[in-house]
């Protein structure tokens, strides 16, 4: 909606559409997105009419995770504070403090994936043991990753967050390994030529197997693209389905009512049918003593004729 000055109004603006967007059920994603990409190309909108459009319809779980972020804001906030911590506390190893944000994370993540299918499953949309896994998972992502943070805490989760391998029991079993009574080995001398010699070759390893890395984060965004594509697929399916299954129940109580109708005008036509035929026998039987009382009566005046005249 413009204002009067023709500068765009709130429900315009770009990020709040965005939000209205992942607010929203899976089934209701599309049409209201293409809808509001409409709305901005006849407002010429060009960037903001791109950015809508280019959104991505989340999966139940990523609608699920959204969901949970918006309805509740304190236990949401509570927790990206604790994903801060935690990541704060792998990056300098400290022992005591892994251990206990470790259990807190555990039980946090298992409550707050519980609430987010209670949360689902009052807005009319139940998720299924894999999809609230899915969930947990993303939750893991959001205390691992600040990227997969930074998603949740826009509430634009599209699909499952993965957290990432190295952030959980190898950093947790690494802390302790160090102790003051066991100090680490000095380095052995080498010579310049062997110094260097080994140095290209870990640089070689390194560069490799950042390589490697790369190739692997490729392969796993592609994949989790496939996933996210394939997921979606299934649930529009499976709503589908849902959706058939009720309409031929609904159909098949229509026919057994209209049958079980069928069945009583039958016997009612049947019914009227009989009553037809006495009343039509007993329409015949009084147009017959009709006549012969016609008869009668002209008998009768004929004699009473008869008898006048012969009395003149």
């Amino acid at each position: 909606m413009r204002r009067e000055d023709g500068r765009p109004g709130p429900e315009d603006d770009v990020e709040a559409v965005l939000d209205e967007l992942y607010a929203l059920p899976p089934s209701e994603f599309v049409a209201r997105r293409e809808e509001r990409a409409a709305r901005a190309r006849t407002g010429r909108r060009v960037q903001d009419a791109r950015r809508i459009h280019a959104a991505r319809r989340p999966t139940l779980a990523g609608w699920a995770a959204n969901l949970l972020r918006r309805s509740r804001p304190d236990e949401a906030e509570r927790f990206l504070e604790l994903g801060r911590a935690l990541r704060e506390a792998y990056a300098t190893l400290d022992p005591s403090g892994l251990r206990e944000l470790s259990a807190q994370r555990r039980r946090i993540v298992s409550e707050l994936s519980r609430q987010a299918a209670a949360l689902a499953r009052e807005a009319g949309h139940p998720l299924s043991d894999a999809v609230q896994r899915d969930v947990e998972t993303t939750l893991r992502a959001v205390l691992a990753d600040p990227e997969a943070a930074a998603v949740w805490e826009a509430g634009r989760v599209e699909g499952v967050l993965t957290p990432p391998s190295e952030f959980g029991a190898g950093a947790v079993a690494a802390a302790p390994a160090r102790s003051a009574s066991a100090p680490a080995r000095p380095p052995r001398k080498d010579t310049t030529s062997a110094r260097r010699k080994k140095d290209e070759e870990a640089e070689r390893r390194r560069a490799e197997r950042e390589e490697r890395a790369a190739r692997a984060r490729e392969e796993a965004r592609a994949a989790e693209e496939r996933l996210r594509e394939r997921r979606t697929v299934r649930e529009e399916a499976a709503a589908a389905l849902e959706r058939a299954d009720e309409r031929e129940r609904e159909a098949g109580e229509r026919v057994a009512a209209l049958e079980e109708q069928l069945a009583v005008a039958r016997t009612e036509r049947e019914r009227t049918h009989a009553e037809l035929g006495e009343a039509r026998e007993h329409e015949r039987a009084a147009a017959e003593k009709l006549a012969e009382a016609g008869r009668e009566a002209e008998a009768a005046a004929r004699r009473a004729g008869q008898a006048e005249r012969d009395g003149a």
